[in-house]
């Protein structure tokens, strides 16, 4: 029987040697998953306070004086122009005018909207739901789409149906947003009439019930269409890249051994795995998305938080285009963080990295 001797605290085998470390059923892990979220969670909040004083300062440079475009066309004297800059705080020095922003958005408070009269958190609750319902529902197909497209595009590759998909989908995601929207509505609402040609209802009509979403549905097609069309892309090729990668490898031949056909392998086997890398893009594009809505809401006159933006910039309205950028920049932020602690759940390789 072999001795082992303790020297100097140590656990040693014979002749001095180091025993062998016990064995552990414990895999390695590079980290908790508390630790991470923790981490990342402080890098979104520190982008969020980047997000706060950039957008401060940046509207504050933008061309325009918020007085005198709510005094244009009225006869009013330098007298009263003053007195308007002293009641929006215009007068103060801009270093107070910051502290007074930060310590009202610390309390939830927005501010107060030049053009409209109105807070500005009840503006951005009034056009929330209308940029939620355009942006999830092209979301919505996009995701669809893309995916259906890219993963049947890549298992006939090199086909026509290949080629002319993602020659399609480069086409469409190079195309400016805002140059198809004004394309469609030209054909669909200006020569064909077959679209309204902006708004979410129909002025005037005083639709309730089943006849009220219709229109609301007929209003949103132009639109839904513009938005999907652009982003359907970077999914169908993200996911025919991934698919690309997975038809190589040793598992699907195991599972073409056993008999399944080929859609039992594409379904079962090859499109789960490559799911992984476009379940990351659609969270991180799904921020952008919401964002990005300015353009099609400005073509289309979409009375959503991109419409609300796009009419504050005129004036400037400071204390709607300063909510409305916190708001959007919070979306995207938030979604990328989601996106990083899903990717770490569903990929075993970072939990162990």
């Amino acid at each position: 029987m072999t001795d082992v001797v303790l020297t100097g605290g140590a656990r040693t085998g014979p002749a001095g040697e180091p025993a062998p470390a016990p064995d552990t059923d414990e895999p390695h892990r590079g980290g908790s998953w508390l630790r991470f979220a923790a981490t990342k969670a402080g890098g979104a909040l520190v982008s969020l306070v980047m997000v706060v004083v950039l957008g401060f300062f940046a509207f504050r440079i933008l061309p325009g004086d918020p007085v005198r475009s709510l005094a244009r066309g009225r006869r009013v004297s330098p007298e009263q122009l003053d007195a308007m800059r002293i009641e929006m705080g215009l007068d103060q020095p801009l270093m107070a005018q910051f502290w007074r922003y930060l310590t009202d958005l610390f309390r939830g408070d927005l501010g107060y909207s030049y053009t409209y009269n109105q807070p500005v958190s009840e503006l951005i609750g009034e056009r929330l739901l209308p940029t939620l319902l355009l942006t999830g529902t092209a979301f919505a197909i996009s995701v669809l789409l893309g995916l259906w497209l890219g993963q049947r595009a890549a298992w006939r590759r090199g086909s026509l149906f290949d080629r002319a998909q993602t020659g399609t989908a480069l086409t469409l995601w190079s195309v400016p947003t805002f140059w198809l929207g004004l394309l469609l509505l030209l054909v669909f609402a200006g020569t064909l009439h077959w679209f309204p040609t902006g708004g979410m209802v129909s002025v005037g009509s005083g639709a309730t019930g089943l006849a009220l979403v219709l229109d609301v549905a007929h209003h949103l097609v132009l639109p839904v269409l513009t938005l999907a069309a652009v982003i359907y892309a970077q999914y169908l090729l993200v996911m025919r890249a991934s698919l690309l990668e997975e038809m190589t490898s040793d598992y699907l031949v195991t599972a073409r051994a056993k008999g399944l056909n080929e859609d039992g392998v594409r379904r079962r086997h090859a499109v789960p795995n490559a799911l992984l890398p476009t379940v990351t893009l659609i969270f991180l594009a799904l921020g952008g998305l919401i964002g990005g809505a300015v353009t099609v809401e400005a073509v289309y006159s979409w009375p959503g938080l991109g419409y609300l933006t796009f009419q504050a910039l005129r004036a400037p309205d400071f204390p709607v285009l300063q909510g409305t950028f916190v708001v959007f920049s919070a979306i995207v932020i938030l979604m990328n963080f989601i996106a990083d602690l899903l990717y770490r759940s569903l990929d075993p390789r970072l939990r162990t990295a």
